[in-house]
C-alpha cells in the first residue's frame, strides 16, 4: 500500500483543518505505519509530462495535483483507489478502484 507525496499533503490539509486535528493526525500516522509515501522524481515527472500532453491534445486535461497522483500510480504500476473516477478515468492506462 502506498500514497503519493501529493496525497500526503492533501490529507494533511484535512488533518489540520478538520474538526479534530489531533485525532485526525493520530489516525493518519497509524495509516502511514502501513503505507509507503512515494516521492516525485524524474521518472514520475516524465510520466506526468507525457500524460499531461496527451490529455491537453485530447482536450481532456485534469488538474495538476490529480495528474501528479495518477503519474505516480502509473510510474509504480499501482492501482489508484479513489472516489474521483470522473477525473482519473481520463488518464490512459491508469487502473482505478473506486472506493
Amino acid at each position: 500500500m502506498a500514497i503519493s507525496i501529493i496525497t500526503f499533503g492533501e490529507v494533511y490539509e484535512g488533518v489540520y483543518y478538520g474538526r479534530s486535528p489531533r485525532d485526525n493526525e493520530r489516525g493518519f500516522r497509524a495509516f502511514l505505519r502501513r503505507a509507503r509515501v512515494l516521492p516525485l522524481h524524474r521518472g514520475t515527472m516524465r510520466r506526468f509530462a507525457r500524460v499531461r500532453g496527451q490529455l491537453r491534445t485530447a482536450g481532456q486535461l485534469i488538474g495538476d495535483t490529480d495528474l501528479l497522483i495518477a503519474a505516480t500510480a502509473l510510474h509504480h504500476d499501482l492501482i489508484l483507489v479513489t472516489h474521483n473516477r470522473r477525473e482519473f478515468a481520463r488518464v490512459p492506462g491508469l487502473r482505478i478502484y473506486q472506493a
